[in-house]
């Protein structure tokens, strides 16, 4: 077999984020239409979203195990496949329980995906030997603006959530293939393997909750800006995923720009750069819901995003007491709880109270960033060259 350059490996890396992040978009666009067809209420909706962290956890026992002992390689191929293979269950489920199934694995198939190609990516960041973490999430977001733009061009098409689904699924599988072979074969860093239930040092626990609260808001843009528009901006049919799409667009164009403002400014300013974006894009959102500053909001709030998750991910592939796997499966899974527990938290508290006070507690997770990384004391950032084999 022919060696693979660092640019082939980047590429194939890059092909399986966006298969992930095309994915989950597919579901999150079609939220609203399958929760108005089984007539979901929030407080409902909300219940059943805590099912994708059921699935989350059931795999964060073995995930990092997983990638320490068989290599990223085997086991990305198999979580992408799998992760697009289960996302027809949630078109095809008619009530609330076999939805609820369906997205315990999905979620399984997720949190082994997202700890698998982070891990794949650590290590063609360290061949490049330069900071590239934020261009493969770009990428993960990309295809979450497309996936939303797609959802959008079905859904007035009439397209089935099943038939949406199956549709990504056969183009999943088929960039999977496709890109598996010229995926990084050996992983690199500390060969300190382990489960990543282990208590956490402080260097990744403070990493981890940084990414919690990140991902948290994250999510709740996923999983809640169409319903946002919907039921409180209240636009023309036309325009309810338009707070969805403004997001996940500028949250792609920050992605494939913030390694250049890190390697400028640093990682604590960027960190609160994007923690004052986040935070005054969903109070704007709150105090003034009309399609104008509510789209304004978001389309901040998608800048405020785009870096956070790659910085946490990139810090803590550069732990020099366990292996990337395991490291970031103890980071990750912090803070995929929050990618998971927040939106089925927001249809809780909309229940009882109204999304926009939900909204409003997010901004003020989005502000706990900005602490959090003042507290920050970072590992040192110089990458090494790794030689691939």
């Amino acid at each position: 077999m022919a060696e693979r350059t660092p640019v082939q490996h980047r590429v194939a890396v890059s092909a399986l984020f966006f298969v992930a992040g095309l994915c989950f978009a597919s579901w999150a666009s079609r939220i609203p239409d399958i929760g108005l067809r089984l007539k979901l209420s929030e407080g409902e909706l909300g219940q059943l979203l805590l099912a994708l962290p059921v699935g989350s956890m059931l795999a964060l026992p073995v995930a990092g195990w997983l990638v320490h002992t068989y290599g990223s390689r085997l086991v990305v191929l198999a979580a992408t496949c799998l992760y697009a293979g289960f996302l027809p269950l949630l078109g095809w489920a008619g009530s609330f329980w076999s939805l609820a199934s369906s997205l315990v694995l999905f979620g399984f198939a997720g949190n082994l995906l997202n700890i698998s190609v982070n891990t794949q990516a650590i290590g063609v960041q360290a061949a490049y030997g330069k900071p590239i973490m934020a261009s493969f999430h770009g990428l993960w977001s990309l295809a979450g603006f497309l996936g939303g733009a797609v959802g959008t061009l079905l859904l007035q098409w009439r397209y089935t959530p099943l038939e949406h689904f199956l549709l990504i699924t056969g183009s999943g599988l088929l960039l999977t293939l496709l890109a598996h072979q010229r995926t990084l074969p050996l992983d690199t860093g500390p060969d300190a393997g382990g489960s990543s239930l282990r208590r956490p040092e402080p260097y990744l626990l403070r990493i981890g909750l940084i990414a919690f609260c990140g991902m948290l808001c994250e999510g709740c843009m996923f999983d809640w800006s169409g319903v946002y528009f919907q039921k409180v901006v209240q636009p023309d049919a036309s325009l309810v995923t338009a707070g969805y799409v403004a997001c996940m667009s500028t949250m792609a164009l920050g992605r494939f720009i913030s390694d250049y403002f890190t390697h400028r400014f640093g990682t604590k300013r960027m960190l609160q750069l994007s923690s004052a974006l986040i935070t005054f894009g969903l109070l704007l959102a709150v105090a003034w819901p009309a399609v104008v500053p509510a789209g304004v909001g978001f389309l901040l709030v998608g800048f405020g995003i785009a870096s956070v998750t790659p910085l946490a991910y990139s810090a803590a592939g550069q732990s020099t007491t366990v292996s990337p796997g395991v490291a970031l499966a103890t980071v990750s899974s912090i803070g995929y709880l929050g990618f998971l527990l927040g939106p089925p938290l927001i249809g809780l508290v909309a229940e009882v109270l109204s999304l926009r006070v939900s909204f409003a507690l997010v901004a003020g997770l989005g502000a706990a960033i900005g602490l959090l990384a003042a507290r920050l004391k970072l590992q040192p950032t110089s990458l090494k060259v790794a030689v691939l084999p």
